[in-house]
């Protein structure tokens, strides 16, 4: 593999092929990289009389190559460095002022190196501790405040053994060396500027693993905020995680720098003997009015220095302070998680007896509630799972649980008859058109969306910001087509014609189509489930308490009926019903059969003589034959009141108005 270089001049494939290498090879290829990049570096200062020179402090060969105008005096190394980098590095004070005297603009050159982007030579004498070569740099002009080193070496990561920030200051702060801080803000170094992580130099402080000099820097820096007090101080600046100095001590398990800082916080009310009361500022430790809990982020740290600081003063007596509350919580997610248990435990046999086709497919058994519950458990579960792994992104189960769970209180409205036929019909609208509908909307939703896109191709995006890509083409046409917002055009441009001819047609088949095709394919499923919601809520019951007897013991189930073992009957259990037997109903019911039979008869003689006499005359005998009827007729019905009246007579009112309309039917 050949070297890279990272000066300007390198071709742009190289630069990519090493940032794929290092993702692909791991840290042993960076590790080799770096090998061959210092070893390059080394190379070229050998091959640069100039850089040479600076490297071994040899003032008069730097004089003579300057005289002489034998070489170029801006001329960089391998890593971009130029010849008062290579002096400042390696503490050459007399080349250095030699190379500043003779190109003043070399005292704010950066490094122009991926790997040491932005450094200049006041941050490597800074980081040395060179504090006479500071104090050259600054008398000549170097910038103290805004100059930043932000290449790879100097960024935090898993594989950097140090972090001293970006800024010139933090470098000083982080070595340790008092002079040169003092020296760099009397020079306009800015004590609140803030590297790319949005750190300041007490976060940096924070998370330097020399925890006793960081302290002392850290109270130096703070003697120079002119604003202590109040919300514009410097410790309340927070980074881009949301995290001030004290919070970011607590995420790191930084307890020495944790205990210094409540030290500073606290006042001493009054000591008596061996007694003392202590009053600690708690602003930033509790709950209140915080977006991040300093509870909650050491909790969920995965650092376990961090859980330490649980056991210091004053956060255990301040969980004590809130033990009721978070005991109360703590039972709610107990019964939580312990209910979520359960409900798998107890679904999961269901399934295995019934199938899972029958379990979740049929209506009656409640067959959409059962996935609802069932994934409202698995996502009590991931949410208890991601908590205790300080995963991320718990909201996101805990969200999809809360809808689940309120969704699944229509199951229980199926034991009342009025609300009962409504939670089927629900599901079967869902389930049913819904889905089917979706299908067809999907269709018009992709076909217009790709419409609406390819006419916007020629506008100016900015312009017309709703159909600026596909995705976005695909949203808009969805609220166009549930009539969330109208047509998203702006008029004050000249708008494609096809965009009035498109969107009328859409506006047609959408709003007026589609939208009154799906209410009545559900005004369909209404009405056929309403002729039926007595027999669908019978039978819902009926499942809601057989599957309540499969979810109790066995030993807990009330058997209902007599056992027929003590009386002779065998192993047999028997229920028991009482009927009344109204004997006069009966009486009249075995009247009305025989005289059903009698009429039976005199009209199948009328038809017979019908059919014997059709072919000799027609008219004659079809009078004849409607007289016959019509007097066989008069006779049958004329017998049938008189047995009426002589039954309801007798049975003085005992037989009701429902037993007389039933035999004057029949």
């Amino acid at each position: 593999m050949g070297v890279p270089l990272f000066g300007e001049n390198n071709p742009f494939y190289s630069r990519i092929w090493n940032g794929l290498s290092q993702k692909l090879q791991g840290k042993k290829s960076w590790d080799k990289h770096l090998d061959e990049i210092y070893l390059l570096q080394q190379k070229r200062i050998w091959e640069s009389p100039l850089l040479q020179a600076a490297k071994e402090n040899d003032l008069p060969a730097i004089r003579k190559l300057l005289t002489d105008g034998t070489c170029d005096i801006y001329q960089r190394g391998a890593v971009g460095e130029t010849a008062l980098h290579v002096a400042a590095l390696y503490d050459n004070l007399e080349v250095a002022v030699a190379l500043m005297e003779a190109a003043p603009e070399l005292v704010n050159e950066r490094m122009t190196s991926e790997l040491y982007e932005g450094q200049t030579a006041l941050h490597i004498a800074a980081a040395n501790q060179n504090i006479t070569l500071v104090k050259a740099l600054l008398k000549r002009g170097a910038d103290a405040s805004t100059a930043q080193a932000t290449g790879h070496f100097f960024r935090r990561s898993s594989q950097s053994l140090f972090y001293f920030g970006e800024h010139v200051l933090s470098f000083a702060a982080c070595v340790g060396n008092e002079e040169i801080v003092q020296l760099l803000i009397e020079n306009g170094a800015d004590i609140r500027a803030q590297d790319s992580l949005g750190n300041t130099v007490l976060h940096i402080l924070v998370l330097q693993p020399n925890k006793t000099f960081a302290c002392h820097m850290y109270n130096l820096i703070l003697s120079y905020d002119k604003n202590k007090e109040g919300s514009g101080s410097l410790e309340l600046i927070p980074n881009n995680e949301g995290l001030t100095p004290f919070k970011l001590a607590g995420v790191e398990g930084n307890t020495v720098m944790f205990q210094y800082l409540m030290q500073k916080r606290k006042q001493n009310l009054w000591s008596f003997g061996p007694l003392t009361t202590v009053l600690y500022d708690i602003t930033e430790i509790d709950s209140w009015a915080e977006d991040q809990s300093f509870l909650e982020l050491i909790v969920s740290t995965k650092k376990r220095e961090a859980r330490q600081i649980l056991d210091l003063t004053p956060v255990k007596e301040l969980e004590s302070y809130v033990a009721y509350e978070d005991e109360l919580r703590l039972v709610g997610e107990l019964i939580t998680v312990i209910g979520a248990v359960v409900i798998l435990v107890l679904e999961i046999p269901d399934i295995l007896r019934v199938g899972a086709a029958k379990y979740f497919g049929q209506t009656i058994l409640g067959g959409p509630f059962h996935i609802i519950v069932i994934t409202y458990a698995c996502m009590i579960l991931v949410t208890m799972v991601m908590r205790l792994t300080s995963t991320t992104g718990e909201v996101v189960p805990m969200s999809f649980a809360l809808v689940l769970g309120w969704c699944n209180v229509m199951y229980f409205a199926r034991g009342f008859q009025m609300l009962g036929p409504f939670t089927i019909m629900i599901q079967k609208m869902i389930f049913g058109d819904l889905m089917r509908f979706c299908w067809l909307m999907a269709v018009v939703i992709l076909g217009f969306a790709s419409a609406f896109y390819i006419i916007f191709q020629t506008e100016n995006p900015e312009n017309l910001g709703q159909f600026y890509n596909y995705p976005m083409s695909l949203f808009t046409t969805f609220e166009l087509f549930l009539t969330i917002i109208d047509g998203p055009a702006n008029y004050d441009v000249d708008l494609p014609f096809m965009y009035s001819v498109v969107y009328f047609a859409f506006a047609i088949i959408a709003a007026l189509l589609m939208l009154n095709l799906l209410i009545a394919m559900m005004g369909d499923t209404h009405w056929r489930v309403a002729h039926e919601q007595d027999e669908l809520w019978r039978a819902q019951v009926v499942a809601t308490t057989v599957m309540l007897e499969r979810k109790l013991p066995r030993c807990l189930w009330p058997r209902s009926g007599i056992c027929g073992r003590e009386y002779g009957l065998g192993d047999r259990w028997y229920l028991r019903v009482e009927d009344r037997v109204d004997p006069n109903k009966h009486k009249m019911m075995r009247y009305t059969e025989a005289f059903k039979a009698q009429d039976r008869d005199n009209y199948d003689k009328g038809s017979e003589k019908l059919e014997i006499n059709r072919d000799i005359l027609y008219k004659k005998e079809f009078s004849a034959l409607s007289l016959s009827r019509s007097t066989s007729r008069t006779s049958s019905h004329r017998g049938w009141e008189i047995l009426r009246r002589n039954t309801f007579r007798q049975l003085c009112g005992e037989v009701g108005h429902a037993t007389e309309e039933e035999v004057y039917d029949v």
